[in-house]
């Protein structure tokens, strides 16, 4: 079950953090994985992971917010199977407090970035006869969450773009759903806590941790594992879907 010999996949930020989970994981299951970062040394980590345990995985240097640069890296990988567009960028504030420059940054990234991406894979998926597309939502597209602006209309966005692409191509045997995680223990989160509260770290940590009803974060490995369940074959009759992987965020929090 859950094979993925003979596929081949793009992980759009997977260098670190969720990204690289969900390529280490596609690449265990058999996929030719194609890590696509800022910078190749930012998927040097990841390769190197993949390599050692006997996979197979290329880097690909790309700003996902330039056009030209995406359409171009996704011309050279060719046809490929799976689109996880994980990459993106997090940010602070309200309506009032987030500076249009930010607004702006937040949008070319994380709206921009998952339509240029979009725009050149689904030729290269038509390639090869269909495929499967997972976005990388957010909780913060299904519920308020304070000071989280920017970041909440960009992943509204993006789960709005997934039903919309699940229901173009689902005569062309492209399925395309949504993966919307709550809080996930990630470097990101580790570096926000020394950033900003560098004298109560483990205080903090676990206040953050309490705020999901199981009373923990998700490990990056277990969205790993949703995602590979829905790039894999038993996952054929799924499209058009978003899923809350949130400890019970969404609906325990009442």
């Amino acid at each position: 079950m859950f094979s993925l010999k003979n596929k081949k996949a793009v992980v759009t930020g997977g260098g670190s953090g969720i990204g690289k989970a969900i390529a280490t994981v596609l690449a265990k299951q058999g996929a030719e994985v194609h890590v696509i970062e800022l910078g190749i040394e930012q998927a040097a980590t990841t390769l190197s992971e993949i390599e050692q345990a006997g996979g197979k995985a290329y880097s690909h240097a790309c700003d996902v917010s330039d056009h030209a640069a995406v359409s171009a890296v996704f011309e050279n990988i060719g046809p490929i199977n799976i689109l996880i567009n994980n990459a993106g960028i997090a940010h602070i504030g309200k309506a009032d407090t987030t500076p249009e420059a930010d607004f702006d940054r937040v949008m070319k990234v994380n709206v921009k970035g998952v339509y240029n991406c979009l725009n050149a894979a689904i030729p290269q998926i038509r390639k090869a006869n269909g495929g499967v597309i997972i976005n990388m939502a957010s909780i913060a597209a299904l519920i308020g969450l304070p000071d989280r602006f920017a970041y909440s209309t960009a992943k509204g966005a993006v789960k709005a773009m997934t039903m919309s692409v699940a229901k173009d191509y689902i005569g062309e045997n492209i399925r395309c759903n949504s993966i919307s995680p709550a809080r996930v223990h990630t470097p990101f989160v580790d570096g926000f806590l020394q950033k900003n509260y560098p004298d109560n770290i483990d205080e903090m940590f676990e206040k953050l941790s309490k705020t999901q009803p199981i009373g923990r974060m998700a490990k990056p490995e277990e969205v790993g594992a949703l995602a590979l369940y829905l790039c894999s074959d038993e996952a054929s009759f799924i499209t058009g879907c978003d899923y809350p992987i949130d400890g019970g965020f969404t609906t325990l929090n009442n």
